[in-house]
């Protein structure tokens, strides 16, 4: 067996070629196993963050360019995937079989940390990135914040920039968030459907809002630190305490 060691990136991804295997190439940060370079090096930006192809019309940014294909459609009329149970309709058939899992419950990818189960592999692999993970190899230029993932830094770097991405159709508000528009045009416009507590029936424009909210009620407190074994109700509460113990001190007193 020969391997072969490339030159690691800024995710610490790195790449062995085993040619007695029928999927030669590894990713080291999963152990998925692919047959063609290609393929690995497309996987790969699923762990560093790599968004490489932009939509024109709205600016969301994709892995790969099938991907944006698929996504092109929804700027486009043709929806020939209805839902049988709402009035939702799809461009490809893939996003109808995951919107089904709505209305079925169906969650089949299920965290083998935590057993969280999620309705989308993605969402599995963002949750294990981002609540089971400790490195944050992304920084902030601005105030040195630290970053799981490459789309959390850019997120937050628009609070220094001031830019304003997500416009609202009905008004001439402007937002820097996909989780600031939804949340609006619930409010301001009516748009969209309120969660809502089964105990309490407090409303919320988010699920995860809503599931922390559970959690209250529930007294459940999943997320433990690992230095004191303090528990958290949520990965937020548990990211502010950890700075606790490092000497990381985000505000200072002039």
């Amino acid at each position: 067996m020969t391997e072969l060691n490339l030159e690691a990136d800024s995710t610490d991804i790195t790449e062995h070629l085993y040619d007695d295997n029928p999927r030669p190439y590894l990713c080291t940060v999963c152990d998925k196993r692919f047959t063609q370079k290609g393929s690995l090096n497309v996987h790969k930006r699923i762990h560093s963050g790599d968004k490489p192809f932009v939509c024109s019309d709205c600016g969301k940014q994709f892995t790969t360019a099938g991907h944006l294909d698929r996504h092109s459609r929804i700027h486009s009329e043709e929806k020939p995937y209805k839902c049988p149970m709402c009035d939702k309709a799809f461009s490809v058939s893939g996003n109808l079989n995951r919107h089904m899992r709505v209305h079925t419950g169906d969650k089949p990818y299920v965290c083998s940390l935590c057993n969280k189960s999620f309705i989308q592999s993605g969402s599995l692999q963002t949750h294990k990135h981002r609540v089971h993970s400790n490195r944050r190899p992304y920084d902030c230029r601005c105030c040195g914040m630290l970053f799981k993932t490459n789309d959390d830094l850019k997120c937050h770097v628009r609070i220094h920039t001031g830019v304003k991405l997500f416009s609202c159709r009905h008004c001439s508000e402007h937002f820097p968030s996909h989780y600031q528009l939804k949340t609006h045009l619930l409010k301001s416009h009516n748009e969209g459907t309120w969660l809502m507590c089964h105990i309490c029936h407090m409303r919320f424009s988010h699920k995860s809002c809503l599931n922390r909210h559970v959690r209250r009620h529930e007294i459940v407190k999943p997320y433990v630190c690992s230095e004191c074994s303090k528990c958290f109700c949520t990965a937020t509460e548990l990211k502010s305490h950890l700075l606790s113990h490092s000497e990381f001190r985000q505000f200072y007193c002039s």
